[in-house]
Formats: structure tokens, C-alpha cells, sequence
């Protein structure tokens, strides 16, 4: 049978699938295979850029210097218009951006790379750069970009950890707060998107959407702490979602939360992974209730929650009752009522 799925650079994947289709017709004439095809999916992942610094030598050849060896000029609006070695002060020429090569001395050492920042944040950096068919230009700012989101995500677990650990594995979805039914909205709605990316391997928006996740875990932990049984279930699902969906994009950091964490308890002690992939609970996108943002003469003077089908009428009796508005109207009666269907209230005096 062909294989799944075939990954090459579009240079060596071109000249090899023409090599791989042609024995693949030949073994098919031969009556040796039953298929037309080698592989059923391509995949040609783009190539990887990096600034280029050269000079031409006293015999008319060209010297590449290192990105590292390397300090740029820059113009009033920050663009690299020429550069000098950081070794002896002489200028150099700036090549612009091109394809990585040894020749050319502008690759990344993914060792040197690896020792400072973990495994992980390379791979984090590589997937959330660029779509995977892509060109990547590579930032030293955006592995440190990477490393940082690493870091609060495992603050944030070990913060966590004696309510994720202590926490029910399954839910009282009745039982939970407005923060915490928000916050499953939230990470369920995302997590469809990540689903999605999976299956058509657009990993930059995995990423994203797990970043998205982390910060939506925070905001609730921090506007309602999790210290009802219901709420605790719903941050140690939210963590566990994250961390699955996370696991083989970096896979070390997840593998050490899985265990401190207590996840494979959920699922019958197994390791992250042989742990299943996480699933959309479609419950959790059923929202009871609406959170709309309340302006008064187009100012933000708050919230109001109202019924999910709840009509314009009752909505704008919800807002013209809401303390901030009673406060501000002094007893006046309101002249007009927006109602921006579930976006928001804006009360006009």
C-alpha cells in the first residue's frame, strides 16, 4: 500500500518523486503492487532565510561572514542598509535575505541553539514561525519569543499543580462559575480550530491556538480563583487539553507536565503518549448565558450577562437596570438603547 504521507524540500522531493513514481509505475505494470501512486499526501516544506554578509576578496572572490560575527547599520527607520565586523570594526557588505547554507555561512547551529534554549523551544520557534510550505526567515528574537511561552506555560502548571492534581476527572457542568463555563467555551472552541489545523498540518496556528488556550487559563485563574470541585475539574481539563495538543510539538515539557501533573490518571495511568488525542465537547459550546460589554453614552462602564435567546427587549432592560447605568442616569429615563447582538449594550442619556 502507498505511504501516508511524503515531506522533502521542493528541490529533492521534485527529482525523488519522480524516481519513486516511475518504479512505482514499473512495479505496477510488473503486476508486483496494486496502486498508482507512491505516496498519497505531499507535503514540500519551505526553505529556511537568513541574513547574508559578504565582502570581496583582494583576488576577486567572495568571503560569507557569520550572522554572529556581524553588526548592522541601520537607517533612521530601522532597516539594515550595510554592516561591520564586531572584530575589527570593517565594514561589509549586506547581501539581504536568503536560503540558509554552509557556503554561505548564515546557518543556525542547532546545537549551540539546543544548549541554551531546549529542544523544545527550537521546535516551538520552527513550527509557529511560518506555515510548514512556507519560507521561514529566522529571528533570534522569536526563539526567545518561544522560550518565554514555554516558561510561563510550566509556571503556570506548577502553580497549579495541588488543584490540578486534586481536582475531579470529570465535570459538574452545572456546578460551574461564570468565569469557568466561559473558560470551557473557550478552550473547546479553540481546540475545534486545533483539530483542524492538525488534519491540513498547518502547525504555526496549533501554536496560536495553544497560546490562546494558556492565556484564557490564566485570565480565568486569575479573575475567579478555581476552588470549587467544578471549577478545579474545568482548569485540570483545560491543562490537560493544552497539553495533549501541545505534546508533538514539544513533546519534552509536555511528557514532565503529564507526570507532575497527574494527567495519565484520566486515562488509565498511560503515558502522554499513548494518551488519546483531546476531543471538542460539543456541551461546552452551548453558552446558557451571553456576556455583553455595557457603554453608556459610548463609553466601557462594564458588563451585563443576559439569556443566550434572550429578545432586544429583554436585553435593553437588563442594561437600563444595571447599577453602572442607574448611577450615571440620576433618575433620567434612557433616550435610546444599541443593542449590538452578542457583542454589546450602549446606553445613550
Amino acid at each position: 500500500m502507498p505511504m501516508d504521507q511524503y515531506i522533502g524540500g521542493i528541490e529533492h522531493a521534485v527529482l525523488h518523486l519522480l524516481y519513486a513514481r516511475f518504479w512505482t509505475r514499473v512495479m505496477r505494470d510488473m503486476g508486483l503492487v496494486k496502486f498508482d501512486e507512491p505516496f498519497t499526501r505531499l507535503l514540500t516544506q519551505g526553505m529556511v532565510l537568513n541574513h547574508i554578509y559578504q565582502r570581496r576578496t583582494p583576488k576577486g572572490g567572495i568571503e560569507y561572514f557569520w550572522p554572529k560575527d556581524v553588526e548592522n547599520i541601520t537607517d533612521a527607520q530601522g532597516r539594515v542598509t550595510g554592516a561591520r565586523l564586531k572584530s575589527d570594526g570593517s565594514e561589509i557588505t549586506y547581501a539581504g535575505i536568503g536560503t540558509m547554507s554552509k557556503s554561505k555561512n548564515n546557518g543556525v547551529d542547532p546545537t549551540s541553539l539546543i544548549e541554551r534554549f531546549g529542544a523544545d523551544t527550537a521546535r516551538l520557534f520552527v513550527m509557529f514561525a511560518s506555515p510548514p510550505e512556507q519560507t521561514l526567515e529566522w529571528s533570534d528574537s522569536g526563539v526567545e519569543g518561544a522560550s518565554r511561552f514555554l516558561r510561563r506555560f510550566w509556571a503556570f502548571g506548577h502553580a497549579q499543580q495541588a488543584t490540578i492534581t486534586g481536582a475531579a476527572d470529570t465535570i459538574d457542568a452545572t456546578a460551574l462559575s461564570d468565569t469557568w463555563r466561559d473558560l470551557r467555551f473557550d478552550v473547546h472552541t479553540v481546540l475545534k480550530q486545533i483539530q483542524y489545523d492538525y488534519e491540513r498540518q498547518q502547525y504555526n496556528t496549533i501554536v496560536s491556538g495553544a497560546m490562546k488556550i494558556l492565556n484564557a487559563l490564566e485570565a480565568a485563574a486569575q479573575k475567579t480563583p478555581p476552588t470549587g470541585p467544578a471549577d478545579a475539574a474545568a482548569l485540570r481539563e483545560g491543562m490537560s487539553i493544552l497539553v495533549r495538543s501541545l505534546y508533538p510539538i514539544v513533546p519534552h515539557i509536555t511528557h514532565a507536565l503529564w507526570n507532575e501533573l497527574a494527567m495519565g490518571r484520566s486515562f488509565d495511568g498511560r503515558e502522554i503518549i499513548d494518551a488519546p488525542l483531546p476531543v471538542v465537547d460539543e456541551g461546552a459550546l452551548v453558552k446558557s448565558e451571553l456576556e455583553l460589554v455595557l457603554q453608556v453614552n459610548g463609553k466601557l462602564r462594564g458588563s451585563i450577562r443576559v439569556p443566550a435567546d434572550a429578545g432586544k427587549a429583554a436585553i435593553e432592560a437588563v442594561a437600563a437596570a444595571a447599577p453602572e447605568v442607574v448611577r450615571l442616569a440620576e433618575g433620567r429615563t434612557p433616550k435610546r438603547i444599541v443593542v449590538v447582538p452578542g457583542r454589546l449594550v450602549n446606553v445613550v442619556l
